[in-house]
Protein backbone atom coordinates (compact mmCIF):
# COMPACT_ATOMS: atom_id res chain seq x y z
CA UNK A 1 0.00 0.00 0.00
CA UNK A 2 1.13 3.54 -0.75
CA UNK A 3 -0.09 6.70 0.97
CA UNK A 4 0.13 9.93 -1.01
CA UNK A 5 0.02 13.33 0.65
CA UNK A 6 -0.50 16.35 -1.58
CA UNK A 7 0.13 19.99 -0.80
CA UNK A 8 0.40 23.34 -2.53
CA UNK A 9 -3.05 23.98 -3.90
CA UNK A 10 -4.88 27.24 -3.44
CA UNK A 11 -6.35 30.31 -5.06
CA UNK A 12 -4.38 32.27 -7.63
CA UNK A 13 -5.13 34.87 -10.26
CA UNK A 14 -4.91 34.10 -13.94
CA UNK A 15 -1.32 34.32 -15.12
CA UNK A 16 0.03 33.33 -11.74
CA UNK A 17 1.91 30.25 -10.59
CA UNK A 18 1.52 27.44 -8.10
CA UNK A 19 3.66 24.47 -7.16
CA UNK A 20 2.10 21.21 -6.08
CA UNK A 21 3.94 18.53 -4.13
CA UNK A 22 3.04 14.92 -3.49
CA UNK A 23 4.98 12.77 -1.06
CA UNK A 24 4.60 9.02 -1.15
CA UNK A 25 5.09 6.84 1.89
CA UNK A 26 8.14 4.64 1.97
CA UNK A 27 7.64 1.37 0.17
CA UNK A 28 9.48 -1.90 -0.22
CA UNK A 29 9.01 -1.72 -3.96
CA UNK A 30 9.78 0.86 -6.62
CA UNK A 31 7.10 3.19 -7.82
CA UNK A 32 7.24 3.27 -11.58
CA UNK A 33 5.24 6.29 -12.72
CA UNK A 34 4.06 9.23 -10.68
CA UNK A 35 1.84 11.95 -11.95
CA UNK A 36 -0.99 14.39 -11.64
CA UNK A 37 -4.55 14.25 -12.86
CA UNK A 38 -7.28 16.83 -12.41
CA UNK A 39 -11.03 16.95 -12.34
CA UNK A 40 -13.15 20.02 -12.91
CA UNK A 41 -16.77 20.16 -11.77
CA UNK A 42 -18.98 18.17 -14.11
CA UNK A 43 -16.04 16.81 -16.08
CA UNK A 44 -14.09 13.59 -16.17
CA UNK A 45 -10.72 13.25 -14.56
CA UNK A 46 -7.99 14.06 -17.08
CA UNK A 47 -4.26 13.65 -17.39
CA UNK A 48 -2.11 16.61 -16.43
CA UNK A 49 1.36 15.09 -16.43
CA UNK A 50 3.24 11.93 -15.59
CA UNK A 51 6.89 11.11 -15.02
CA UNK A 52 8.63 7.77 -15.01
CA UNK A 53 11.23 6.61 -12.52
CA UNK A 54 13.99 7.58 -14.95
CA UNK A 55 12.46 10.97 -15.73
CA UNK A 56 10.52 10.49 -18.94
CA UNK A 57 7.59 12.88 -18.98
CA UNK A 58 4.19 13.07 -20.59
CA UNK A 59 1.85 16.07 -20.56
CA UNK A 60 -1.76 16.72 -21.38
CA UNK A 61 -2.14 18.92 -24.44
CA UNK A 62 -3.74 21.76 -22.52
CA UNK A 63 -0.78 22.21 -20.15
CA UNK A 64 2.18 21.69 -22.47
CA UNK A 65 4.62 24.57 -22.26
CA UNK A 66 3.09 25.89 -19.02
CA UNK A 67 3.43 23.07 -16.49
CA UNK A 68 6.55 21.14 -15.53
CA UNK A 69 6.59 17.86 -13.65
CA UNK A 70 9.63 16.68 -11.73
CA UNK A 71 10.49 13.96 -9.30
CA UNK A 72 12.85 13.27 -6.44
CA UNK A 73 13.20 9.51 -6.16
CA UNK A 74 15.19 9.70 -2.93
CA UNK A 75 12.25 11.49 -1.31
CA UNK A 76 9.52 9.59 -3.17
CA UNK A 77 8.10 12.98 -4.09
CA UNK A 78 6.68 14.40 -7.28
CA UNK A 79 6.24 18.08 -8.03
CA UNK A 80 4.13 20.03 -10.47
CA UNK A 81 5.19 23.57 -11.29
CA UNK A 82 2.25 25.39 -12.84
CA UNK A 83 2.89 28.68 -14.61
CA UNK A 84 0.69 30.98 -16.68
CA UNK A 85 -2.37 29.56 -15.00
CA UNK A 86 -5.74 29.97 -16.66
CA UNK A 87 -9.26 29.79 -15.20
CA UNK A 88 -9.77 26.53 -17.07
CA UNK A 89 -6.99 25.00 -14.97
CA UNK A 90 -9.35 25.13 -11.99
CA UNK A 91 -10.13 21.78 -10.46
CA UNK A 92 -9.13 19.18 -7.93
CA UNK A 93 -5.65 17.89 -8.64
CA UNK A 94 -4.96 14.29 -7.71
CA UNK A 95 -1.56 12.72 -7.29
CA UNK A 96 -1.09 9.25 -8.72
CA UNK A 97 1.54 6.60 -8.12
CA UNK A 98 1.69 3.53 -10.32
CA UNK A 99 3.43 0.27 -9.63
CA UNK A 100 3.85 -2.13 -12.52
CA UNK A 101 4.64 -5.79 -11.90
CA UNK A 102 4.90 -8.66 -14.32
CA UNK A 103 1.21 -9.47 -13.86
CA UNK A 104 -0.53 -6.40 -12.52
CA UNK A 105 -0.73 -2.62 -12.49
CA UNK A 106 -1.46 -0.96 -9.16
CA UNK A 107 -2.68 2.63 -9.02
CA UNK A 108 -2.64 4.68 -5.83
CA UNK A 109 -4.32 8.07 -5.42
CA UNK A 110 -3.99 11.03 -3.12
CA UNK A 111 -6.95 12.76 -1.55
CA UNK A 112 -6.78 15.68 -3.97
CA UNK A 113 -5.90 19.33 -3.61
CA UNK A 114 -8.04 22.19 -4.89
CA UNK A 115 -6.61 24.64 -7.40
CA UNK A 116 -8.72 27.67 -8.21
CA UNK A 117 -7.67 30.21 -10.84
CA UNK A 118 -9.64 33.44 -10.87
CA UNK A 119 -10.03 35.57 -13.98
Amino acid sequence: QVQLVESGGGLVQAGGSLRLSCAASRTTFSINNMGWYRQAPGKQRELVATISYVGSTNYGDSVKGRFTISRDNAKNTVYLQMNSLKPEDTGVYYCNARRVTQFNIYDYWGQGTQVTVSS
